[in-house]
């Protein structure tokens, strides 16, 4: 039995059956974009259902194209649902601390046997062994030991929390990744193995080109990733723009052009990058005198004109979901779609990101109701 909807008859991971008994994001994401591509995902939810279905539009988004059964893996019953589930699937997801699976009576070495073919993808904080291993986390954690406080960005050396769960998202492109290939892998040589996804392995690994190429010794407020003139800057209307004048012709280009306006900018003393990057917060903080004497509109014109010209690297900043909605470039590449929630509302969702020359309907089905599916025949 297939999920709701066509099928991407093209996709490798058409039909492919994935169990996903995770919850919250990591690996909710990481199957979703396998349904989206294709894949058959059964969500295995307890008796309360995923947490994170008190958010009706998130858990839409990560949960489109599955479908719900409601198993108490604690019981007897849940577990020979579970298992005769496992018989038939290819994938197994879970995200439950390490050791959790293996007290339910479906650990790796219980559903090798039941199913020698299969994938089992763990996703933790910190990875199935090591000394943190049964260390409580959450997204936060485990960026913090990521490095990524350690990069810093601006001349005053403040790096700060990011608004959206980082760790959890990457991990599970991990996830995803790792899934595909190893179910790939299956069809040649005909047995499964077992996946060990640490979010907190997949975030440093996803940052390392940039934190172990950072000078030891080096200060918070200095190195090639800080630069005064590749930042946000504030108007004098309180609008907020990004400008990435990282080249010396846009630099030069962008000053010359305003000097006339803005005697500040009349100065050539910071027209090659090197000088620029030794000089962060003076550059930034001409910069940020300068932008505060007109307002926004003011600035799009003129920064518009000179893009057309020579490619000024500029963007408004995007900070409402009306202004993300109602942006040119992202209406005219039909990124956000209207559909269905879980709950049966009208909701906007971003369609899966890649165009493929064969075609993909990304939203073929709704996430679905608790245990709507919970009375197939065959679960499958």
């Amino acid at each position: 039995m297939s999920a709701g909807g066509e099928q991407v008859d093209w996709s490798f991971l058409s039909g492919r059956r994935i169990i996903d008994c995770s919850a919250l994001i990591p690996g909710p994401y990481a199957t979703v974009l396998l349904a989206d591509l294709g894949a058959d995902v059964l969500k295995v939810e307890r008796p309360q259902g995923d947490l994170s279905r008190f958010n009706d539009r998130r858990f839409s988004a990560f949960n489109r194209n599955k479908r719900s059964v409601v198993l108490d893996l604690k019981t007897a019953t849940g577990r020979d649902a579970f298992l005769d589930l496992a018989r038939t699937a290819d994938a197994v997801v879970e995200g439950f601390r390490p050791g959790v699976m293996d007290r339910l009576g479906l650990g790796w070495d219980v559903l090798r046997r039941v199913n020698p073919g299969l994938v089992m993808c763990s996703i933790s904080g910190f990875g199935q062994d090591g000394p943190y291993a049964h260390k409580p986390g959450h997204d936060l954690n485990f960026l913090g030991l990521s490095g990524f406080f350690g990069v810093p960005a601006r001349a005053d050396g403040l790096v700060t929390r990011p608004g959206v769960r980082v760790a959890d998202l990457i991990g599970g492109l991990y996830a995803a990744l790792s899934l595909s290939v190893a179910l790939a892998s299956v069809e040649r040589t005909g047995v499964g193995q077992h996946l060990d996804v640490s979010l907190t392995d997949a975030t440093a690994a996803c940052f390392a080109p940039f934190t172990l190429a950072l000078p030891e010794a080096a200060p918070a407020t200095s190195g090639e990733l800080v630069m005064g003139d590749n930042d946000v800057f504030d108007t004098q209307d309180g609008g907020r723009l990004v400008l990435a004048a990282f080249e010396d012709t846009s630099w030069r280009l962008f000053r010359t052009s305003l000097a006339e306006e803005f005697p500040e900018l009349r100065t050539d003393e910071y027209d090659d990058r090197l000088t620029r990057t030794r000089h962060a917060d003076a550059v930034g903080a001409l910069l940020r005198t300068v932008f505060q004497q007109r307002p926004l509109v003011w600035w799009h014109d003129r920064l518009s004109a000179l893009e057309h010209v020579s490619g000024l690297p500029w963007t408004p900043l995007i900070a409402t979901p009306s202004e993300l909605l109602e942006h040119p470039v992202l209406h005219a590449r039909e990124l956000f779609v209207p559909t269905i929630s879980a709950e049966g509302d009208l909701v906007t969702q971003a369609r899966f990101p890649t165009r493929f020359s064969n075609g993909l309907d990304t939203f073929r089905s709704p996430a679905p109701k608790l245990g709507e599916h919970d009375h197939e025949p065959t679960r499958w």
